[in-house]
């Protein structure tokens, strides 16, 4: 664990030690279901390192699905752009190349399927159930939603969704990620597990639809 740890704290991103701490712990659990653990939002790949090595470790697969353009608050003259992750050739973010490294420096290429698009069009064609959902794309309303909408029907019965940016105080962040796993709960889908800064992380209940 050491080492992913390591590579998690040298790939750039954003989420804290502790949140990632919790992200591993329920991609662990997850894993066991022998299902897919699938990430939305894939940037540059701080997470993926989690989710891949929990994947590996139980013989299956960790998905990302990110168009790699960057989100709304990462475009040039938000809070959140880097500027070294424009591409030179067509002035947009392009965060696809740095990923790959990432995943390459932490030894866990053949244990991930990264696709690039953008979640609601990946989701219409997906098909598998997967063991864990991880949001942590868009943080408007609408990609928020279309996130849940896309990919918790897919999601096991007893598998786990994490959601990641989770703000009841607005003045501590954006309101999208917070409504997303308010509606999860007050569907009866969904029970809450665990709470680690923004992290929340919620089982699927069986019996109660998502939608």
């Amino acid at each position: 664990m050491t080492d992913v740890l390591a590579a998690f704290e040298a790939a750039k991103g954003f989420m804290p030690r502790d949140e990632g701490l919790a992200l591993y712990a329920a991609a662990r659990e997850a894993a066991g279901l022998g299902l897919p653990l699938l990430e939305v939002g894939t940037y540059c790949g701080r997470s993926t390192i989690l989710l891949a090595d929990a994947a590996r470790a139980a013989g299956t697969v960790a998905v990302t699905v990110d168009h790699h353009r960057g989100s709304e608050e990462q475009q040039p003259g938000w809070e959140y752009h880097d500027a070294s992750l424009v591409d030179p050739v067509t002035g947009r973010m392009d965060t696809l190349p740095t990923f790959r490294r990432t995943l390459h420096a932490a030894g866990l290429e053949e244990h991930v399927i990264a696709v690039v698009g953008r979640s609601p069009q990946v989701a219409r064609v997906w098909r598998q159930p997967l063991g864990l959902v991880f949001v942590d794309g868009g943080h408007t309303d609408e990609h928020a939603r279309a996130d849940y909408e896309g990919w918790a029907p897919l999601l096991a019965e007893g598998g786990l969704l994490v959601v990641h940016d989770v703000f009841p105080d607005p003045a501590d962040g954006g309101q999208a990620p917070y409504r997303l796993y308010r509606r999860a709960l007050d569907r009866g889908a969904f029970r809450e597990e665990s709470a680690t800064g923004s992290l929340r992380v919620l089982r699927r209940l069986p019996g109660t639809p998502v939608l």
